[in-house]
């Protein structure tokens, strides 16, 4: 994931038009490049979450946000074998680059964090094989 994300970062820097080699930063870069970045390439959102979702930014005001529609569980999302529970995960950060003013990007990740409950019962199944 590392090597995927300088990668992309790259691309933003390198989208600087304004300033030259050595000294292009991701605030004169294109931070909208890493739009849709996929931090687990092997479990990507778009193949596990089918919920509809809205994410938005609304810089005014300061919030971010995401709101999933109601779904049914079992038809929308497309978990590991074994799995027992699921929880979303959300985060908003202002990246502040180089301090600047208030004009600092604004991120918004969201995820999908699975889970297998193991009962004590087939602990010691599992010990005994």
């Amino acid at each position: 994931m590392v090597s995927r994300l300088t990668k992309e970062m790259l691309k933003v820097i390198k989208a600087d038009a304004l300033n030259p080699r050595g000294l292009r930063n991701v605030i004169d870069g294109e931070a909208e490049l890493l739009q849709h970045f996929e931090f687990n390439i092997n479990g990507k959102l778009s193949t596990t979450l089918f919920a509809p979702y809205i994410d938005s930014i609304d810089r005014a005001t300061g919030s971010i946000s995401v709101e999933i529609a109601p779904f049914i569980p079992i038809n929308m999302v497309a978990a590991p074998t074994g799995v027992t529970h699921f929880k979303f995960n959300a985060a908003g950060a202002e990246m502040d680059f180089e301090g600047a003013n208030s004009s600092h990007p604004l991120f918004l990740v969201v995820g999908v964090e699975f889970f297998q409950q193991i009962f004590p019962s087939q602990v010691a199944k599992i010990n005994s094989s």
